[in-house]
């Protein structure tokens, strides 16, 4: 493609940033350069370049046997491509509502991305879900010669079929777990964001339902584009990262608008205007962050890996097949929220619990609470406890003490898992040696050997850093005790009368002590996670 038809389809006068198209060198189309160049944005003033980097890396990606190309919209749409500029063909259902963003294209030019997309629903049947596709058909349209290359760049990235690569979602269900994903993201990379939502919001699955427009549809051109030249190179996670490094700008931007204090508790508003209070940060960025400052701040959050995505985005999916979610249906709402009318405890109120939701997975913040135990019914009595939440995990264990200073600490470590409350050996403690059956019957608290690295279906959502020495000193129960964390200490005790306990550092958690190091129980209450959206 010649240099004169890159940009054929763009107003540059409107396109920020990229205002000079000058002649370059050819890119280097070694991967690693390539990598290295998008991270930097040293496309941004060179369009051409660009342009031949996105050929080079879209036409490598690798695809099902059978892909349309640009021969194929050439056929099919010659007649459709020969209409006035002013007829737009309808969209695709599968974009969800989604407009095309304008971006820097020309007025003719938006009418083209609608019938690429028309051309996409009628080669890839097999797409349900894919609101983000007018965005990404906008954006390859800048840099094709012609509509039918802008349909051939976009159905490559639709038809990757490389083990481990992810481009875009194309199902209700990779969708929606992916909106689950960036919650559990979001409350263990920006928890001062995540709480202000959690704070503002009815809602804050529905707020992150937005995430993917936020980065692909209501970026301006000049940060959308090079969001596109890292997610062609790196992938899909390239979205989470940037979605946060917006969700925490936003966050600033309230701080600044509150005259630089921490944006005051305020009542909570519908989740539709949360929305759009974010989207319109993010339409209006441009004003007081760069392109180059965003990326900056998407690559500043650590420990932030592939396989952290890939675990969580599989666990959400699973749930929600569990739960009978795998289409959009009008008539059932899958973002639940906790019902303050039905709840009651006499540990925490119905808006601390609705915090304490938003805190765990976003897979179990779709069930309702339900109440297993609580020693104010069925006694101060480990046996009962047992009984009662026999067979229900993960758990979530609320205690009250006679101080009543534990709750404070709830922020940091607000929930504790019981997975199998029973007669269990699980952790060595300072004071018992690891040996086998005790004369009394029961069994020595001992280290367990499990294959290093193996999680739980739980934990592995929500700490990921545990070496593989801790993944199995989690909790245990006997006759005598409960006991949570191991390794130096316990991160919480608690005897078989269930009156008295203790808390301290563990090399499980690397915790804090919860409250006092000892403590009597005034009240605890077990809660499991019910299903109230399982098919009939």
């Amino acid at each position: 493609m010649s240099e004169e038809d890159c940009g054929r389809f763009v107003d540059w006068a409107q396109a920020g940033d990229a205002t000079t198209r000058p002649a370059g060198t050819p890119a280097k189309l070694d991967l690693k350069d390539l990598k290295q160049q998008a991270r930097q944005g040293q496309w941004c003033r060179n369009q051409a370049l660009r342009c031949q980097a996105y050929q080079h890396l879209i036409t490598t990606i690798p695809c099902r046997t059978v892909t349309p190309d640009a021969a194929v919209y050439r056929d099919l749409m010659g007649g459709a491509a020969r209409k006035p500029a002013s007829a737009l063909l309808p969209l695709p259902d599968f974009v969800d509502g989604s407009p095309v963003p304008r971006y820097a294209l020309t007025a003719e030019a938006v009418p083209a991305v609608h019938r690429v997309l028309s051309c996409v629903a009628g080669q890839f049947p097999d797409i349900l879900h894919c609101p983000s596709l007018p965005a990404v058909a906008a954006l390859l349209l800048h840099f094709s010669g012609e509509e039918a290359q802008c349909f051939e760049l976009a159905s490559r990235m639709l038809a990757c079929n490389e083990p481990g690569r992810r481009l875009l979602d194309q199902t209700y269900l990779a969708y929606q777990s992916s909106c689950m994903t960036f919650g559990d993201l979001a409350n263990k990379y920006c928890p001062t964001a995540h709480k202000l939502v959690v704070g503002t919001a009815h809602d804050v699955l529905e707020v992150y339902s937005d995430w993917q427009r936020w980065v692909l549809g209501d970026l301006p051109f000049s940060h959308a584009v090079r969001v596109l030249d890292v997610l062609l190179v790196e992938g899909y996670k390239v979205l989470y990262r940037v979605a946060l490094a917006l969700l925490k700008f936003y966050r600033k931007h309230k701080a600044a608008t509150a005259g630089g204090a921490p944006p005051a508790p305020q009542q909570q508003q519908d989740s539709a205007v949360v929305r759009e209070d974010i989207r319109a940060f993010v339409r209006n960025i441009g004003a007081t962050v760069t392109g180059e400052k965003l990326m900056e701040k998407a690559f500043s959050i650590r420990l932030f890996s592939r396989k952290e995505i890939t675990l969580l985005q599989l666990a959400n999916e699973k749930s929600l097949q569990q739960k009978g979610i795998t289409v959009k249906q009008k008539q059932r709402n899958v973002h639940l929220a906790l019902n303050p009318d039905s709840f009651s405890s006499e540990v925490v109120s119905a808006k601390e619990m609705r915090d304490i939701w938003s805190w765990i997975p976003e897979r179990f913040a779709l069930c309702q609470p339900q109440l297993l135990f609580t020693t104010a019914t069925h006694g101060c009595s480990l046996n009962r406890f047992y009984s009662h939440c026999e067979g229900y995990e993960p758990t979530l264990l609320l205690i009250r003490t006679t101080d009543g200073d534990m709750k404070p600490e709830m922020e940091r470590y607000e929930w504790v898992v019981i997975r199998h409350p029973e007669l269990a050996s699980a952790i060595k403690t300072d004071n018992q040696e690891v040996g086998g059956q005790n004369s009394d019957g029961s069994r020595s608290l001992q280290k367990q050997d499990k294959p290093p690295g193996e999680l739980s279906p739980f934990l592995s959502a929500r700490h990921f850093n545990l070496n593989s020495r801790n993944t199995s000193m989690f909790m245990a129960g006997n006759i005598d005790s409960i006991i949570v964390g191991g390794g130096e200490g316990n991160a919480l005790y608690i005897d078989s009368e269930l009156n008295h306990g203790h808390t301290g550092p563990c090399t499980t958690f690397d915790n804090p002590p919860l409250c006092s190091e000892s403590f009597q129980v005034a009240l605890l209450e077990t809660w499991a996670f019910q299903d109230t959206m399982a098919p009939e």
